[in-house]
This record gives C-alpha cells, structure tokens and sequence, in this order.
C-alpha cells in the first residue's frame, strides 16, 4: 500500500469533516489493544472485617436472618 492510496474510501455521499472525525476516532479506538486490569489489591484489614462463610441468598426471613448473630 502507498502513502497515497487511502486506508478507507466513502463510498455513498460527501461526508462533512466531523462525521470523517468521528468514523477515524472509532476506527482507532476499536483496533487499540486492550489492556486487562489489574485486580484491585485488598489489604488483609479490610479483608477481616467482611463476613467469611456462606453467601447470603435472597429468600423469604432473609432481611431477618441478616440480623442474627453468626
């Protein structure tokens, strides 16, 4: 491909420089590689003071049982 053959041609219609604006800057965005984000780190503090056991599931008396003691 030369520098002078275009990466993309419009094909219908005489698109206005905001809408070739905005059709570049998706193309960009789609085609970045996308980075994975790092987990965020919990320090062993805030891990002590969230409930350890059974994961609480929704069902009828639940908001009561929520109350009582482990």
């Amino acid at each position: 491909m030369s520098a002078e053959e275009p990466m993309f041609r419009v094909v219908r219609g005489v698109p206005t420089a905001e809408e070739l604006a905005a059709l570049v800057g998706a193309i960009v965005t789609r085609t970045r590689p996308v980075a994975a984000a790092a987990p965020p780190v919990v320090s062993r503090w805030v891990r002590s003071g969230r409930p350890t056991g059974a994961t609480p599931v929704a069902c009828p008396g639940a908001w009561r049982a929520a109350g009582l003691p482990r």
